[in-house]
C-alpha cells in the first residue's frame, strides 16, 4: 500500500455498515468508517498518531485480504496532480490531516451499525427487557417507544438531563439505551462516557439515534463505547435489527408472537 492509494468500501464492507449488525471490531469499523474512496491513505493517516496510523494500517491490510475494502484505481493524471499539490500544500500546511478532518466533519454520512454481544443473558422469568428512550423529539420518542412496546419491551423515556439521571437510575437496571446526541441541555456522548464509568450501567447495550450524521461524530460514539449507531432517518425495520443484534436475540422465538422475540406482550 502506497501514500497515494485511495480505497473504498467493498459491497461486502458497506453491507457491514448498513446492515444493523456486525461482528467488526471497533478498529475495524473505524477504518471502514474513514475510508470514503476520494482521500488518499496518506491523507487519512496524517490526522492519526504514530500508534494509531500503525494500527490504521495493519487493520486495512487484514480488511483487504478479507474483502470489504477495494483500491480505487485513479488515472496517472490524476494521481501525479493529486501527489503534486500534496507536495507544494505540505510546505505551507498539513495537508493530509487539515483534508482527512474535514472529510470526518463532512454531513450527510449514512450508517446503521450495530455490534452482535453474543446470547441475551438470562432474567427472571415473566418480566418484559426494559428500554429507555433518550430522545428530544416527541414525534420519534412516541414512535420509538410505540415501537419497542409493540415488540414486548416496558419502555421508559427521558427528553432532558434530570429526566436521564432520574430514568436510568430508577430499578430495575435497563436491559437497553437507546440515545439521542443533541438533547436541549445535555450531549449524548457525555451521556455515553458516563454511563459506561458507572459500575451498574457500565455493561447495558447502548445504540445512539441521531441526525448527527457526519464521520466524526459516528467514530467518536464507537470510541465512546457504543454498541450501535443508528443516523436519521431511519427504518423501523432497521431500529429492530439493531436491537436485537445488541441483546442477543433470535430474530422470532418459537414461544411468542412474530416481532416480540418470545416476550411477554404489552
Amino acid at each position: 500500500m502506497q501514500n497515494d492509494d485511495v480505497y473504498t468500501l467493498s459491497r461486502l464492507g458497506e453491507n457491514e455498515l448498513r446492515s444493523s449488525a456486525t461482528r467488526l471490531a471497533p478498529s475495524e469499523i473505524d477504518v471502514l468508517v474513514r475510508l470514503d474512496g476520494t482521500l488518499s491513505l496518506g491523507q487519512i493517516a496524517g490526522g492519526l498518531s504514530t500508534e494509531a496510523r500503525e494500527q490504521f494500517v495493519a487493520v486495512l491490510h487484514n480488511l483487504r485480504d478479507r474483502g470489504l475494502v477495494q483500491r480505487v484505481e485513479v488515472d496517472p493524471f490524476t494521481r501525479t496532480w493529486n501527489a503534486q499539490v500534496a507536495q507544494l500544500s505540505r510546505s505551507v500546511k498539513p495537508a493530509e490531516a487539515e483534508a482527512g478532518l474535514a472529510s470526518l466533519k463532512r454531513s450527510g454520512f449514512y450508517v446503521q451499525i450495530a455490534r452482535e454481544r453474543g446470547a441475551a443473558p438470562p432474567r427472571p422469568e415473566g418480566r418484559p427487557l426494559t428500554a429507555v428512550v433518550i430522545e428530544d423529539d416527541a414525534a420519534l420518542a412516541k414512535f420509538t417507544r410505540m415501537l419497542l412496546t409493540l415488540s414486548g419491551f416496558e419502555v421508559r423515556s427521558a427528553h432532558n438531563r434530570a429526566e436521564v439521571v432520574a430514568e436510568i437510575r430508577r430499578p430495575p437496571v435497563p436491559d437497553l439505551i437507546l440515545l439521542d446526541v443533541m438533547l436541549p441541555d445535555a450531549d449524548g456522548f457525555d451521556i455515553l462516557q458516563r454511563v459506561r464509568q458507572h459500575s451498574v450501567l457500565k455493561d447495558v447495550p447502548v445504540i445512539m439515534l441521531t441526525g448527527k450524521a457526519t464521520r466524526e461524530a459516528v467514530l467518536q460514539g464507537i470510541a465512546g463505547g457504543a454498541d450501535g449507531y443508528l443516523t436519521k432517518p431511519f427504518e423501523a425495520d432497521a431500529l429492530l435489527r439493531a436491537v436485537r443484534t445488541v441483546l442477543g436475540l433470535p430474530e422470532e422465538d418459537a414461544g411468542g408472537a412474530p416481532g416480540t422475540w418470545g416476550l411477554t406482550p404489552r
